[in-house]
């Protein structure tokens, strides 16, 4: 294991000698803790562990990886890959330690994830301007700055205040995530746009995908033989774990058309093709401004991520589909950012409160990086005195917080990095390979010339 060989940007420099908080130790609570101090700021860094564990974790290091040890791709023309590489350039503490501690994975970056957690504990313990507390933090401190990055596990205290700040209307507990598939990748010869009794201005709010009785059958036979995630012991026990929201295969168990007559219900959509209804419906709604990615309606689902590319591709229009998000059901406390926070990951009624990581909606080991990133950053540049940034849209960190905050808000759910969030490119590139490329290129291009520009 070799020390980090770049853990700063090109010219970080000390701005400031105030003193700030971050609360939670993970990869976006330690990200934000590193990137304030190393611009100057005191940072008291509270973590709760060993003091009171959670029912995820087994150690007291810093940035613990719960699941897989995997931080995905490495290759800069893939969505993960590209955050990574940006971060890398930005300066991140986390990636450098990944970076430092992987294992051999491929095209992907896998780390040891002992030796990656311990090197980030010892980074952040031994840095001259971060003060590593642990105790659980029960209240939210009056006057910032202050970066909150307690994560999907947030102690049932802190979960407390946190409904109080936000309105428990924009705080969730039970994380219900349908798939999300590209737009360009749903075959429009079978899908149609159409609003159920043309209940829209121009062509329709939604994408269709018709069935017929045998397509019908045949997915919700294969549905019902897919197999699950098994819930963990914390999410099993707790009642109210599919009370808001039933999986879609926990739906088809109730009878043979009962998802004909629940989200694959038909009634007021005419199949052009036949000029008649169709047997069952799947709808796709648009879930980003750009109109380049859509989710399946009513499409909550614990099914793994193969079973549910396997399945889903059975749904006519969909056989090609490329899914950027798989559907999940887990614990998982987040706000609703698109009403709560800037892209500076700042809280709209206080300039001096921060939130960063899953809390957010930034979905998976480097969002939530990124993320903290971007929280730690501007909690320095406040301190100073200093305008708070938001990255280009163009740029994939950029991207992700402009998503999470401006996402729209009354069914937001949290989202990983994908180049389905990116604005199109002018001219648009039809193959996929070279857009993917071309994506990389611009994002990059445009990341140097921000930070040349801002001085990062």
């Amino acid at each position: 294991m070799t020390e980090p060989a770049v853990l700063t940007s090109k010219s970080i420099s000390v701005l400031v000698a105030g003193t700030g908080i971050v609360v939670g130790g993970g990869l976006a609570g330690s990200e934000a803790a590193w990137q304030a101090a190393e611009r100057g700021l005191h940072v008291t860094l509270y973590e709760m562990r060993p003091g009171q564990m959670t029912p995820a974790h087994s150690s007291e290091h810093l940035a613990e990886l719960v699941c897989s040890n995997s931080l995905g791709s490495n290759l800069v023309d893939r969505a993960p890959g590209l955050l990574k590489e940006e971060l890398r350039r930005l300066g991140s503490l986390v990636v450098a330690c990944a970076d430092a501690t992987a294992v051999p994975a491929g095209g992907a970056l896998a780390v040891d994830r002992n030796a990656f957690a311990a090197m980030v504990t010892e980074r952040i313990d031994s840095h001259p301007r971060i003060t590593l507390r642990r105790e659980e933090v029960k209240t939210i401190a009056q006057s910032g700055p202050l970066v909150m990055a307690t994560g999907p596990l947030t102690s049932p205290a802190l979960a407390k205040e946190l409904a109080s700040l936000t309105g428990s209307d924009h705080l969730y507990f039970y994380d219900a995530m349908a798939p999300i598939v590209s737009a360009e990748s749903v075959d429009r010869t079978v899908a149609f746009r159409a609003s159920r009794y043309g209940r829209s201005e121009g062509e329709g709010d939604y994408l269709n995908c018709p069935m017929t009785q045998a397509e019908y059958e045949r997915f919700v036979r294969e549905l019902l033989s897919a197999e699950t995630i098994p819930l963990r012991d914390f999410e099993r026990e707790d009642a109210r774990f599919f009370e808001a929201c039933l999986p879609v295969e926990v739906l088809a168990r109730r009878g043979q058309k009962a998802l004909a007559f629940g989200p694959l219900k038909p009634v007021g959509l005419t199949d052009p093709r036949t000029g008649r209804r169709p047997y069952a419906v799947v709808q796709l709604r648009q879930d980003n401004r750009a109109g380049t990615l859509y989710n399946l309606v009513g499409f909550q689902t614990n099914l793994k991520w193969a079973a549910q590319e396997r399945v889903f591709r059975l749904i006519p229009g969909l056989e090609r589909s490329e899914f950027v998000r798989f559907g999940q059901m887990h614990r998982n406390t987040f706000i609703n950012s698109p009403k709560l926070l800037c892209p500076t990951m700042q809280f709209r009624p206080r300039e001096d409160l921060f939130f960063a990581g899953q809390i957010t909606g930034t979905e998976g080991y480097v969002g939530s990086v990124a993320s903290g990133f971007v929280a730690g950053m501007n909690a320095a540049r406040l301190a100073a005195g200093r305008p708070v940034l938001s990255f280009p849209p163009t740029t994939m960190i950029g991207a992700l917080c402009h998503y999470v905050c401006e996402a729209a808000p009354g069914n937001f759910q949290p989202m990983k990095a994908n180049v389905g969030l990116f604005p199109p490119l002018d001219p648009p590139v039809r193959s996929k390979r070279d857009r993917y490329a071309a994506y990389s290129r611009r994002a990059l291009a445009d990341l140097d010339s921000f930070m040349d520009c801002k001085g990062l």
